[in-house]
């Protein structure tokens, strides 16, 4: 674990108390003592270094002291520094979004967990052709609190600095309509055919102006089925996509996001 993502918990007197759900982790997986340091993400976004400076073991809680004089080098944990705002814009250069076509629960959950650890900031699931309906109502209840569990994780594993949010399942068009309300500006489709494509280096191009480098980039991706024509054709004339088709062998869809998600990343930074 790279950093304690700290959700509820509040601070008084530079002290933070800790309940049962992260003593179990804590104290069971990672063998915490006190004397022990930890990097710790605050609500705001900013990532402190703390100390324990106590555990009981029979209430369950733990209480963390946070150091005025950060000494990461020292702490069992290892976390990436971050500004005092938890804003993607001052978090990171780019700002990045998945638009995924939903796949089946497990893939989806896969999916989440390593666009997570890429930096991803918003992940939109899209209700397409060949999302099946399953897929769709086990995003409710349970499943919900499930995803916001694996995003805590995949950070906290991780150590990204950006607060990853995954939304309600919506229509292509309305995908799109948030897509253009957030002023996005570079959009990828990963595209299976070849025809009416361009290559990444292409499609980056037509969108950079001078001075003005891409920030807010979205990479859309298909589900198990793929994404149709008339799909396609929706994201290219309404959202402003580029559709890119990359000539490699064919990509699981969980492998798929993760591979563009990669090579938009690579190619930007």
């Amino acid at each position: 674990m790279r950093q304690l993502i700290l959700e509820n918990q509040t601070i008084k007197n530079g002290l933070i108390t800790l309940g049962a759900k992260d003593f179990k982790y804590l104290r069971q997986v990672l063998r915490v003592k006190t004397g022990d340091m930890l990097n710790v993400r605050l609500q705001d976004g900013s990532l402190q270094t703390t100390t324990v400076t106590s555990i009981d073991d029979k209430s369950k809680k733990i209480i963390l002291q946070i150091c005025a004089n950060p000494a990461e080098e020292k702490t069992i944990t290892r976390g990436v520094q971050a500004t005092q705002t938890q804003t993607a814009k001052n978090l990171a250069d780019h700002e990045y979004w998945l638009f995924q076509f939903l796949p089946r629960p497990q893939k989806f959950e896969q999916i989440v967990r390593q666009a997570t650890e890429c930096g991803v900031a918003v992940i939109v699931p899209i209700i397409g052709k060949y999302s099946e309906k399953s897929s769709v109502t086990a995003l409710e209840g349970n499943r919900k609190e499930r995803l916001i569990k694996i995003v805590r994780e995949a950070r906290q594993q991780s150590g990204s600095p950006i607060d990853t949010r995954v939304m309600q399942p919506v229509t292509l068009e309305k995908a799109v309509e948030l897509w253009q309300e957030a002023d996005g500006e570079l959009g990828i489709v990963l595209s299976e055919r070849n025809d009416r494509s361009e290559s990444l280096k292409q499609a980056m191009s037509s969108q950079s102006s001078g001075d003005s480098p891409v920030r807010k980039v979205a990479v859309a991706v298909g589900s198990e089925g793929g994404i149709s024509p008339e799909e396609i054709s929706t994201l290219l004339e309404k959202g402003l996509f580029h559709a890119v088709h990359f000539s490699v062998n064919i990509l699981r869809c969980e492998t798929a996001a993760l591979y563009g998600l990669a090579a938009v990343q690579s190619a930007l930074e």
